[in-house]
């Protein structure tokens, strides 16, 4: 049955977080806006939350999204956590400019978070102000509904609102709220946070709470703690595997940016590949590129670190047999990645079976790829048309991708010799290609003209188009070319911006 929000918006919040001790988090309400005005509901995600998205809408309904009213079952709290922040540690971070509402368990019978970001000040705002503006709201929405799309783990944009205020970054810029969505927003910085000072029974606390909501099977294990970590690490294996064959760029992977839950979370300056290269940076704020596309498998293994060390007193009492467990774990990691890596090339490569080669085959065009700047999307999109034999394919491969067919000739010869010993026809394996490949990305340009258009003219129109074709990535319209075409010349965006 969906909870309506109309009237005295009724929310069945149930706010287990909000129950754990004190210190974990900061009881705050929303700071309210001055002229809240909506900019989008997600029908869909409402729909999935048990919500009702036309009562959303309503005045009533924006008013809660902007954060001005606070329904009674709500348990506003700003979370406490720490953080390496490009390999620098920071004792308290927490959320600076997010509220967690409280907790909804959907018609799946799913718990989630619902956070309302650009919500104002808290505790652990430091010198921010709390706000975000209508560009990266835009942005986190777009890229985040476009993740779910391509079925990579992410929190999810539920609405987005204008607040009527101004918020001041590089210059002036219209303020927004974006309401997120999360199965959880524990970070390994939250476990950090208590690590620091010492507080081993907050970590016992935490992590009895992380697994009874996210892992519940883990507290059947011998040893909880191990188990929890175990489930997380393969979480990420599964998680930076997908982001590497989106050619996705997080951008800013501190570890208070990396979701125990294994979701991608915090989109600041994050970017699609275009022309492919694994040292691709598009973060302004990564300056020597510890965060560039080619290192996140190492850097979310670093993370995976930090948060091992802080289950140390859990493991075991004897510090060092926990040392020795905690190592043995972490060390399974680049095995794991590597599995979940081939995994993905064989979905994207339309492979039916499994055969030890398939990880090279997959590194073979990437290197090809990175040799000629090819686009990353558009290049595994054209395998379909490669499921063929002989001469003709390999011209139309290098027609495709490398302008140049002598390029890619060695290449296609391994492609077609391992599908010929794959089952697949070759009218079923295009059909395969054509579902996991995207046509259509939220390619940086396409991106940037939608926040300009926002910004300069609270012009929505481009950002509603957008979602329209990000929303079936994968079926090729009629109409729509300018969306899976590379930026030109003039239209490309070498840098991205965090928005805090």
């Amino acid at each position: 049955m969906k909870q309506s929000v109309a009237g005295r918006l009724k929310i069945a919040f149930d706010n287990s977080y909000a129950r754990l001790p004190e210190g974990f988090f900061e009881l705050r309400a929303p700071t309210p806006v001055e002229d809240p005005s909506l900019i989008k509901v997600n029908h869909a995600l409402a729909e999935v939350l048990g919500l009702n998205p036309d009562d959303l809408e309503t005045a009533q309904g924006v008013s809660l999204l902007a954060g001005n009213h606070v329904p009674e079952s709500a348990a506003p709290l700003a979370m406490a956590y720490a953080g390496h922040q490009f390999g620098n540690f920071v004792p308290q971070l927490g959320d600076g400019r997010a509220i967690l509402l409280g907790e909804i368990v959907g018609t799946d019978g799913i718990r989630r978070d619902i956070q309302l970001k650009g919500s104002g000040r808290t505790a652990f705002s430091r010198m921010g102000d709390g706000r975000a503006g209508v560009g990266p709201v835009l942005r986190e929405y777009i890229v985040s509904e476009a993740m779910h799309a391509l079925a990579i783990p992410t929190t999810r944009s539920l609405a987005a609102v204008r607040t009527g205020e101004a918020v001041m970054r590089e210059r002036p810029m219209p303020g927004a709220v974006l309401t997120r969505v999360s199965q959880s927003h524990l970070r390994v910085g939250t476990f950090q946070y208590f690590a620091a000072r010492g507080n081993t029974d907050a970590l016992k606390v935490l992590t009895d709470y992380a697994i009874d909501r996210l892992f519940p099977e883990a507290a059947e294990a011998d040893q909880p703690a191990a188990a929890f970590f175990e489930r997380v690490l393969g979480g990420q294996a599964t998680l930076i595997a997908k982001w590497m064959l989106a050619g996705f760029i997080h951008g800013v992977m501190n570890t208070d940016n990396t979701s125990i839950a294994g979701e991608t979370i915090d989109y600041g300056p994050c970017a699609f590949m275009e022309a492919y290269h694994p040292g691709t940076v598009f973060s302004s704020i990564d300056r020597n590129g510890r965060y560039a596309f080619g290192n996140q498998p190492a850097i979310a293994h670093w993370n995976l670190v930090q948060l091992v060390q802080c289950l140390l007193p859990l493991l075991h009492s004897d510090p060092d047999k926990a040392i020795a467990q905690a190592q043995s774990m972490v060390d399974t990691y680049p095995d794991l990645f590597e599995q979940a890596l081939a995994a993905e090339f064989r979905r994207k490569l339309g492979l039916a079976t499994k055969e030890s080669g398939d990880r090279d085959l997959g590194q073979g065009l990437l290197d090809l790829m990175a040799h000629k700047q090819a686009d990353f999307t558009l290049t595994f999109r054209g395998l379909a048309e490669l499921v063929g034999t002989g001469a003709p394919a390999q011209a139309k491969a290098g027609e495709l991708f490398f302008k140049d067919p002598e390029v890619i000739e060695g290449w296609v010869e391994r492609y077609q010799s391992r599908l010929e010993r794959d089952p697949l026809s070759s009218e079923d394996r295009a059909a395969r290609l054509r579902a996991v490949n995207p046509l259509y990305m939220p390619r940086n340009h396409l991106l940037e003209d939608v926040i300009r258009s926002a910004e300069d003219g609270a012009d929505f129109e481009p950002f509603e188009t957008l979602m329209s074709v990000l929303a079936d990535p994968f079926t090729e319209r009629a109409g729509l070319e300018r969306f899976a075409r590379p930026a030109k010349p003039e239209e490309r965006v070498l840098q991205t911006f965090c928005g805090t």
